[in-house]
């Protein structure tokens, strides 16, 4: 079969590596808004392009996603500055391979919120080089030539990036089948208000984090077993929650729990587990985060 040539249907050469673009300036920003956005406009940098000059498609994409990345969270940056509350990122629908594939533990990590929480204290040169590096696979002239950096200051950035991420990581890799018990039963103990088996689930120091954008959740961490069983059993017992459907899906390579009314998404659950308790609960109520999760649950 003849592949399509990138002078003759751009459109067509552009969307065999959209899939592969999003991802990046996903793990990037943090925002699936904003990487929507950085792809249309490498789209229109792409057609615009001197395409029969460009060897290599796919570098050359990923070289001005990656550019334009850096330039847009350069801005995102100053606005979590000031944003009120947590900041988590966007959640996305992984099963169908939004965000790539997902094979491996370090794929799925690559994409948990948890990791994409911790690449918040990255400055973005940092963060760029771990992405390309350890979920990309780019060698370091590569990266050094996307970033227009030498390639000491990129072996730097990434060691750095390392030893940043290696503090906050999970020690070890859990089960995808137990994980999913484990938020299962979260989502019975909350939803049947079982404060003994909540608290059985939780681990002591565990941290509840919640994202609102500034209206309906904490504007503080929430720590401890104690503290975070009476946080979260007083939200699953408030009379908006009556009648909302609950489900368990996979989110950002992770099962979590969506809740919806109709075809509204009211939260997204993730849950951190070391395979026997619950060491932290992320919480997304912020309508515009929620807002392509909702489109991918129903799509058009």
């Amino acid at each position: 079969m003849t592949r399509p040539s990138a002078v003759d249907d751009p459109a067509a050469v552009f969307d065999a590596h959209r899939p592969r673009l999003f991802g990046l300036a996903y793990r990037l920003l943090g925002s699936a808004t904003d990487a929507e956005e950085v792809v249309q406009e490498a789209f229109l940098r792409w057609y615009r392009a001197d395409r029969a000059a460009i060897a290599v498609p796919a570098a050359w994409l990923g070289t001005v996603v990656t550019r334009l990345g850096l330039d847009v969270l350069a801005a995102a940056r100053r606005r979590r500055e000031v944003y009120p509350g947590p900041w988590l990122p966007e959640p996305v629908l992984t099963e169908s391979g939004a965000l790539g594939p997902l094979e491996s533990a370090e794929q799925r990590e690559s994409v948990s919120v948890g990791l994409l929480t911790l690449l918040e204290g990255l400055s973005p040169p940092e963060r760029a080089v771990f992405v390309l590096h350890e979920a990309f696979g780019y060698r370091h002239r590569d990266i050094a030539e996307a970033l227009e950096a030498d390639e000491a200051t990129c072996r730097q950035w990434l060691r750095r990036a390392r030893q940043h991420l290696e503090r906050g990581r999970p020690r070890f890799a859990v089960d995808r089948a137990q994980h999913r018990r484990i938020v299962e039963r979260f989502l019975a103990a909350t939803g049947e208000g079982d404060v003994e088996g909540l608290t059985r689930l939780l681990a002591q120091d565990v941290v509840s984090w919640a994202d609102g954008g500034g209206a309906h959740a904490a504007r503080h961490p929430v720590r401890g077993r104690e503290r975070v069983v009476r946080y979260v059993g007083g939200l699953f017992a408030r009379p908006e929650a009556e009648g909302v459907a609950v489900a368990v899906v996979e989110v950002n390579g992770e099962p979590a729990a969506v809740i919806r009314r109709g075809d509204a998404v009211l939260a997204v659950v993730a849950l951190e587990t070391d395979g026997d308790e619950i060491t932290t609960v992320r919480l997304l109520v912020s309508p515009p985060k929620l807002a392509v999760l909702a489109r991918q649950l129903t799509p058009r």
